[in-house]
Protein backbone atom coordinates (compact mmCIF):
# COMPACT_ATOMS: atom_id res chain seq x y z
CA UNK A 1 0.00 0.00 0.00
CA UNK A 2 3.42 2.34 0.59
CA UNK A 3 3.74 2.32 -3.22
CA UNK A 4 -0.31 3.14 -3.99
CA UNK A 5 -0.02 5.89 -1.20
CA UNK A 6 2.70 7.79 -2.87
CA UNK A 7 1.93 7.38 -6.15
CA UNK A 8 -1.44 9.34 -5.50
CA UNK A 9 -0.18 11.79 -3.31
CA UNK A 10 -1.99 14.70 -5.54
CA UNK A 11 -4.49 15.50 -3.27
CA UNK A 12 -5.38 13.56 -0.27
CA UNK A 13 -8.98 13.69 -0.38
CA UNK A 14 -11.52 14.70 -3.03
CA UNK A 15 -10.85 14.96 -6.61
CA UNK A 16 -7.58 15.70 -9.03
CA UNK A 17 -7.76 17.35 -12.45
CA UNK A 18 -6.69 15.06 -15.38
CA UNK A 19 -5.78 16.75 -18.55
CA UNK A 20 -5.59 14.26 -21.49
CA UNK A 21 -4.99 14.57 -25.44
CA UNK A 22 -6.08 13.23 -28.66
CA UNK A 23 -3.51 12.36 -30.94
CA UNK A 24 -1.07 15.40 -30.56
CA UNK A 25 -3.71 18.14 -29.76
CA UNK A 26 -4.58 18.80 -25.80
CA UNK A 27 -8.19 18.31 -25.51
CA UNK A 28 -10.51 19.12 -22.37
CA UNK A 29 -9.61 18.63 -18.88
CA UNK A 30 -11.40 15.43 -17.76
CA UNK A 31 -12.16 15.09 -13.60
CA UNK A 32 -11.46 11.84 -12.51
CA UNK A 33 -11.97 10.60 -9.12
CA UNK A 34 -8.70 9.84 -6.77
CA UNK A 35 -9.64 6.24 -6.24
CA UNK A 36 -10.32 5.63 -10.21
CA UNK A 37 -7.15 7.42 -10.56
CA UNK A 38 -5.32 4.75 -8.67
CA UNK A 39 -6.23 1.97 -11.04
CA UNK A 40 -3.10 -0.04 -12.48
CA UNK A 41 -3.61 -3.56 -14.40
CA UNK A 42 -7.28 -4.01 -13.24
CA UNK A 43 -6.56 -3.93 -9.40
CA UNK A 44 -7.89 -0.25 -7.93
CA UNK A 45 -7.30 1.59 -4.40
CA UNK A 46 -10.93 0.47 -3.90
CA UNK A 47 -10.84 -2.48 -4.43
CA UNK A 48 -7.96 -2.72 -2.32
CA UNK A 49 -9.90 -1.30 0.54
CA UNK A 50 -12.67 -3.65 -0.13
CA UNK A 51 -10.41 -6.83 0.00
CA UNK A 52 -9.15 -6.02 3.65
CA UNK A 53 -12.74 -4.89 4.45
CA UNK A 54 -14.08 -8.03 3.06
CA UNK A 55 -11.18 -10.26 5.20
CA UNK A 56 -12.11 -7.82 8.47
CA UNK A 57 -15.63 -8.25 8.23
CA UNK A 58 -14.55 -12.39 8.67
CA UNK A 59 -12.21 -11.39 11.67
CA UNK A 60 -14.43 -13.12 14.12
CA UNK A 61 -14.33 -16.27 13.02
CA UNK A 62 -10.59 -16.52 12.25
CA UNK A 63 -7.63 -16.34 14.07
CA UNK A 64 -5.61 -12.98 14.38
CA UNK A 65 -2.60 -15.06 12.07
CA UNK A 66 -5.07 -16.07 9.75
CA UNK A 67 -6.36 -12.62 8.66
CA UNK A 68 -2.84 -11.18 8.99
CA UNK A 69 -1.63 -13.71 6.05
CA UNK A 70 -5.20 -12.93 4.07
CA UNK A 71 -4.22 -8.86 4.29
CA UNK A 72 0.01 -9.70 3.51
CA UNK A 73 -1.13 -11.73 0.24
CA UNK A 74 -3.66 -9.03 -0.59
CA UNK A 75 -0.45 -6.45 -0.49
CA UNK A 76 1.50 -8.77 -2.44
CA UNK A 77 -0.58 -9.09 -5.36
CA UNK A 78 -1.02 -5.34 -5.73
CA UNK A 79 2.59 -4.58 -5.17
CA UNK A 80 3.34 -6.91 -8.00
CA UNK A 81 0.80 -5.89 -10.34
CA UNK A 82 1.67 -2.26 -9.65
CA UNK A 83 5.80 -2.70 -10.12
CA UNK A 84 4.38 -3.95 -13.72
CA UNK A 85 2.18 -1.43 -14.61
CA UNK A 86 4.72 1.63 -13.18
CA UNK A 87 7.46 0.74 -15.71
CA UNK A 88 5.22 1.92 -18.58
CA UNK A 89 5.28 5.36 -16.78
CA UNK A 90 7.41 8.37 -18.31
CA UNK A 91 10.42 8.59 -15.80
CA UNK A 92 10.80 12.13 -14.23
CA UNK A 93 13.52 14.64 -15.85
CA UNK A 94 16.40 14.82 -14.29
CA UNK A 95 19.87 17.84 -15.02
CA UNK A 96 20.62 16.11 -17.95
CA UNK A 97 17.56 16.19 -19.80
CA UNK A 98 18.28 19.71 -19.88
CA UNK A 99 21.29 19.10 -21.91
CA UNK A 100 21.71 21.00 -25.73
CA UNK A 101 23.34 17.24 -26.65
CA UNK A 102 21.77 16.23 -29.71
CA UNK A 103 21.13 12.49 -28.02
CA UNK A 104 18.73 14.41 -25.13
CA UNK A 105 16.83 16.27 -27.97
CA UNK A 106 15.30 13.06 -29.87
CA UNK A 107 13.54 12.33 -25.92
CA UNK A 108 11.69 15.67 -25.53
CA UNK A 109 8.48 16.53 -26.49
CA UNK A 110 8.19 20.15 -26.72
CA UNK A 111 4.65 21.75 -27.08
CA UNK A 112 3.69 25.00 -29.02
CA UNK A 113 0.84 27.39 -29.97
CA UNK A 114 -0.55 27.00 -33.04
CA UNK A 115 -0.88 24.19 -35.38
CA UNK A 116 1.30 22.46 -37.09
CA UNK A 117 3.81 24.25 -39.66
CA UNK A 118 3.26 27.45 -38.01
CA UNK A 119 6.63 29.53 -37.39
CA UNK A 120 6.24 27.93 -33.48
CA UNK A 121 6.87 24.80 -34.35
CA UNK A 122 10.11 25.74 -36.60
CA UNK A 123 11.22 27.52 -33.36
CA UNK A 124 10.38 24.10 -31.18
CA UNK A 125 12.09 21.90 -34.38
CA UNK A 126 15.28 24.44 -34.77
CA UNK A 127 15.89 24.32 -30.68
CA UNK A 128 15.10 20.00 -30.71
CA UNK A 129 15.63 18.99 -34.41
CA UNK A 130 14.54 15.44 -32.69
CA UNK A 131 11.70 16.11 -30.72
CA UNK A 132 8.14 15.56 -31.00
CA UNK A 133 5.98 18.44 -31.77
CA UNK A 134 2.42 19.13 -29.41
CA UNK A 135 -0.09 21.84 -30.87
CA UNK A 136 -1.68 23.46 -27.89
CA UNK A 137 -4.65 26.04 -29.26
CA UNK A 138 -3.59 28.64 -26.48
CA UNK A 139 -0.60 30.17 -24.50
CA UNK A 140 -2.09 29.28 -20.91
CA UNK A 141 -2.45 25.91 -22.57
CA UNK A 142 1.33 24.79 -23.40
CA UNK A 143 1.95 26.23 -19.79
CA UNK A 144 -0.55 23.87 -18.91
CA UNK A 145 0.96 20.63 -20.24
CA UNK A 146 4.06 20.92 -19.46
CA UNK A 147 2.99 21.52 -15.98
CA UNK A 148 0.65 18.50 -16.13
CA UNK A 149 3.58 16.45 -17.67
CA UNK A 150 1.98 16.00 -21.00
CA UNK A 151 4.82 17.35 -22.43
CA UNK A 152 8.89 18.03 -21.56
CA UNK A 153 8.92 21.56 -22.69
CA UNK A 154 7.04 24.46 -24.06
CA UNK A 155 8.27 26.86 -26.90
CA UNK A 156 6.42 29.98 -26.96
CA UNK A 157 7.28 33.53 -28.52
CA UNK A 158 8.17 36.20 -26.06
CA UNK A 159 9.30 39.23 -28.25
CA UNK A 160 9.54 40.35 -31.79
CA UNK A 161 11.70 42.97 -33.22
CA UNK A 162 8.77 44.62 -34.93
CA UNK A 163 5.55 44.21 -32.96
CA UNK A 164 7.23 44.25 -29.92
CA UNK A 165 6.71 42.59 -26.34
CA UNK A 166 3.88 39.40 -26.06
CA UNK A 167 2.90 40.74 -23.26
CA UNK A 168 0.28 37.62 -22.82
CA UNK A 169 3.66 35.75 -21.99
CA UNK A 170 5.09 38.28 -19.80
CA UNK A 171 1.78 37.62 -18.03
CA UNK A 172 1.60 33.61 -17.95
CA UNK A 173 5.32 33.78 -16.87
CA UNK A 174 4.74 35.11 -13.24
CA UNK A 175 0.82 33.22 -13.07
CA UNK A 176 2.98 29.54 -13.74
CA UNK A 177 5.79 27.89 -12.04
CA UNK A 178 7.83 27.51 -14.71
CA UNK A 179 11.34 27.98 -15.62
CA UNK A 180 13.28 29.90 -18.49
CA UNK A 181 15.60 27.10 -19.88
CA UNK A 182 16.25 28.66 -23.14
CA UNK A 183 15.70 30.95 -26.11
CA UNK A 184 14.91 30.32 -29.90
CA UNK A 185 15.47 33.69 -32.56
CA UNK A 186 13.59 33.10 -35.60
CA UNK A 187 13.98 34.68 -38.88
CA UNK A 188 10.19 35.47 -40.09
CA UNK A 189 9.80 36.00 -43.36
CA UNK A 190 6.01 36.62 -43.74
CA UNK A 191 4.05 35.98 -47.65
CA UNK A 192 0.89 37.00 -48.55
CA UNK A 193 -0.98 34.14 -50.74
CA UNK A 194 -4.03 34.45 -52.39
CA UNK A 195 -6.02 31.99 -54.86
CA UNK A 196 -4.43 31.11 -58.21
CA UNK A 197 -5.32 34.51 -60.53
CA UNK A 198 -5.78 36.86 -57.62
CA UNK A 199 -4.35 40.39 -58.47
CA UNK A 200 -3.40 42.60 -55.69
CA UNK A 201 -6.11 45.14 -56.64
CA UNK A 202 -8.82 42.90 -56.68
CA UNK A 203 -7.68 41.79 -52.25
CA UNK A 204 -10.55 43.00 -50.17
CA UNK A 205 -9.57 41.06 -46.94
CA UNK A 206 -6.96 39.76 -45.21
CA UNK A 207 -6.64 37.23 -42.54
CA UNK A 208 -4.18 36.14 -40.02
CA UNK A 209 -2.20 36.26 -36.89
CA UNK A 210 -2.62 39.94 -34.86
CA UNK A 211 0.87 39.31 -34.27
CA UNK A 212 1.00 39.19 -38.38
CA UNK A 213 -0.88 42.03 -39.03
CA UNK A 214 0.66 44.37 -36.62
CA UNK A 215 4.44 43.36 -38.53
CA UNK A 216 2.70 43.92 -41.91
CA UNK A 217 0.82 47.12 -41.15
CA UNK A 218 2.25 49.77 -44.15
CA UNK A 219 1.96 47.26 -46.98
CA UNK A 220 -1.31 46.19 -45.77
CA UNK A 221 -2.60 50.09 -45.23
CA UNK A 222 -0.88 50.81 -48.78
CA UNK A 223 -3.09 47.28 -49.97
CA UNK A 224 -6.29 48.98 -48.85
CA UNK A 225 -7.65 45.91 -47.50
CA UNK A 226 -10.03 44.99 -44.16
CA UNK A 227 -8.05 42.69 -41.75
CA UNK A 228 -9.50 39.93 -39.85
CA UNK A 229 -7.90 38.43 -36.85
CA UNK A 230 -7.42 34.61 -36.84
CA UNK A 231 -5.15 31.78 -34.69
CA UNK A 232 -2.53 31.42 -37.20
CA UNK A 233 -0.41 33.09 -39.60
CA UNK A 234 -2.76 32.39 -42.55
CA UNK A 235 -0.10 34.83 -44.49
CA UNK A 236 0.55 38.60 -44.79
CA UNK A 237 2.61 40.74 -46.76
CA UNK A 238 5.90 41.27 -44.81
CA UNK A 239 7.18 45.19 -43.88
CA UNK A 240 10.46 44.36 -42.52
CA UNK A 241 13.06 42.34 -43.85
CA UNK A 242 15.12 41.97 -40.66
CA UNK A 243 11.76 40.89 -38.38
CA UNK A 244 13.08 38.41 -36.08
CA UNK A 245 10.85 36.24 -33.20
CA UNK A 246 12.58 35.40 -29.72
CA UNK A 247 11.47 32.46 -28.60
CA UNK A 248 11.70 31.01 -24.88
CA UNK A 249 11.83 27.30 -23.93
CA UNK A 250 10.45 26.63 -20.72
CA UNK A 251 10.79 23.62 -18.34
CA UNK A 252 9.43 22.26 -14.99
CA UNK A 253 12.88 22.58 -13.31
CA UNK A 254 15.70 24.91 -13.85
CA UNK A 255 19.23 23.73 -15.63
CA UNK A 256 22.52 24.13 -13.52
CA UNK A 257 23.87 27.49 -14.24
CA UNK A 258 27.23 27.57 -16.27
CA UNK A 259 29.75 30.27 -16.66
CA UNK A 260 31.94 28.31 -19.49
CA UNK A 261 29.27 29.71 -22.16
CA UNK A 262 27.46 33.08 -22.58
CA UNK A 263 24.21 32.66 -20.52
CA UNK A 264 21.43 35.12 -19.76
CA UNK A 265 19.30 35.65 -16.74
CA UNK A 266 15.49 36.61 -16.71
CA UNK A 267 13.97 38.78 -13.18
CA UNK A 268 10.88 39.93 -12.27
CA UNK A 269 10.22 42.61 -9.71
CA UNK A 270 8.49 45.63 -7.93
CA UNK A 271 9.80 48.60 -5.94
CA UNK A 272 7.79 50.93 -3.47
CA UNK A 273 6.92 54.05 -5.11
CA UNK A 274 9.55 56.99 -4.60
CA UNK A 275 12.14 59.68 -6.52
CA UNK A 276 14.89 57.51 -8.21
CA UNK A 277 13.89 54.14 -7.15
CA UNK A 278 14.13 52.57 -10.56
CA UNK A 279 17.25 54.08 -11.19
CA UNK A 280 18.91 52.73 -8.23
CA UNK A 281 17.52 49.43 -9.72
CA UNK A 282 19.19 49.45 -12.44
CA UNK A 283 21.98 50.94 -11.00
CA UNK A 284 22.98 47.14 -9.43
CA UNK A 285 23.57 46.09 -12.90
CA UNK A 286 25.74 48.76 -14.00
CA UNK A 287 27.82 49.12 -10.95
CA UNK A 288 28.81 45.71 -11.48
CA UNK A 289 29.60 45.99 -15.74
CA UNK A 290 26.53 43.59 -16.06
CA UNK A 291 24.40 44.12 -19.19
CA UNK A 292 21.10 44.95 -19.53
CA UNK A 293 19.37 43.04 -23.10
CA UNK A 294 15.44 43.65 -22.45
CA UNK A 295 13.20 45.97 -20.10
CA UNK A 296 9.81 45.42 -19.91
CA UNK A 297 6.85 46.88 -17.47
CA UNK A 298 3.64 45.38 -16.66
CA UNK A 299 0.64 46.57 -14.12
CA UNK A 300 0.25 44.75 -11.21
CA UNK A 301 -3.45 43.06 -11.56
CA UNK A 302 -4.09 42.56 -7.79
CA UNK A 303 -2.88 45.99 -7.37
CA UNK A 304 -3.28 48.01 -10.17
CA UNK A 305 -3.40 51.69 -8.50
CA UNK A 306 -1.36 53.13 -5.49
CA UNK A 307 -2.77 56.42 -3.37
CA UNK A 308 -0.14 58.67 -2.66
CA UNK A 309 -1.28 61.57 0.17
CA UNK A 310 0.97 64.90 -0.60
CA UNK A 311 0.12 67.86 1.90
CA UNK A 312 1.44 69.94 -1.04
CA UNK A 313 -1.03 68.47 -3.77
CA UNK A 314 -3.51 66.46 -2.25
CA UNK A 315 -3.90 62.70 -3.09
CA UNK A 316 -2.30 61.02 -6.37
CA UNK A 317 -3.10 57.98 -7.79
CA UNK A 318 -0.34 55.71 -9.94
CA UNK A 319 0.19 52.39 -11.40
CA UNK A 320 1.94 49.59 -9.98
CA UNK A 321 4.23 47.54 -12.09
CA UNK A 322 5.79 44.34 -12.62
CA UNK A 323 9.26 45.24 -13.93
CA UNK A 324 10.69 42.35 -16.22
CA UNK A 325 14.66 42.41 -16.76
CA UNK A 326 16.89 40.29 -19.00
CA UNK A 327 20.88 40.60 -18.19
CA UNK A 328 23.88 39.27 -19.78
CA UNK A 329 25.43 36.82 -16.92
CA UNK A 330 24.87 33.99 -15.02
CA UNK A 331 23.91 33.03 -11.97
CA UNK A 332 27.00 31.14 -10.98
CA UNK A 333 28.66 34.51 -11.80
CA UNK A 334 29.68 36.51 -8.48
CA UNK A 335 28.49 39.50 -10.34
CA UNK A 336 25.27 38.32 -10.62
CA UNK A 337 24.66 36.95 -7.13
CA UNK A 338 25.71 40.19 -5.74
CA UNK A 339 23.61 42.19 -7.96
CA UNK A 340 20.67 40.55 -6.97
CA UNK A 341 21.32 40.74 -3.33
CA UNK A 342 21.37 44.63 -3.61
CA UNK A 343 18.28 44.53 -5.59
CA UNK A 344 16.82 42.86 -2.99
CA UNK A 345 17.51 45.55 -0.45
CA UNK A 346 14.82 47.64 -1.55
CA UNK A 347 13.13 45.60 -4.12
CA UNK A 348 9.30 44.49 -2.09
CA UNK A 349 9.32 41.57 -4.63
CA UNK A 350 12.13 39.58 -6.82
CA UNK A 351 11.99 36.36 -8.75
CA UNK A 352 14.35 34.71 -11.03
CA UNK A 353 11.89 33.35 -13.70
CA UNK A 354 15.45 31.45 -15.62
CA UNK A 355 18.77 31.42 -16.28
CA UNK A 356 19.98 29.74 -19.53
CA UNK A 357 22.23 29.97 -22.47
CA UNK A 358 21.94 32.54 -24.98
CA UNK A 359 20.65 32.04 -28.65
CA UNK A 360 23.21 33.95 -31.08
CA UNK A 361 22.15 32.45 -34.12
CA UNK A 362 19.21 33.93 -36.16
Amino acid sequence: MTALRNLVVLGSTGDVWQLGRGGHSLVAPKRVGLLELASFGGFSGLSVRRAIRSVEDESSSKSATELSRVVDQTETSVSKRLHKDLTSFRRPLTVSDFSHTPENKSKMRIAFKGVPGSFSEDAALKAYPNCETVPCDEFEEAFKAVELWLVDKAVLPIENSSGGSLHRNYDLLLRHRLHIVGEVQMTVNLCLLALPGVRAEQLKRVLSHPQALSLSDNTLTGLGVTRESVDSTAGAAQDDSDNVTRFLVLARDPIIPRTDKPFKTSIVFTLEEGPGVLFKALAVFSLRGINLTKIESRPQRKRPLRVVDDSNTGSAKYFDYLFYIDFEASMADTRAQNALGHLQEFATFLRVLGCYPMDTSV
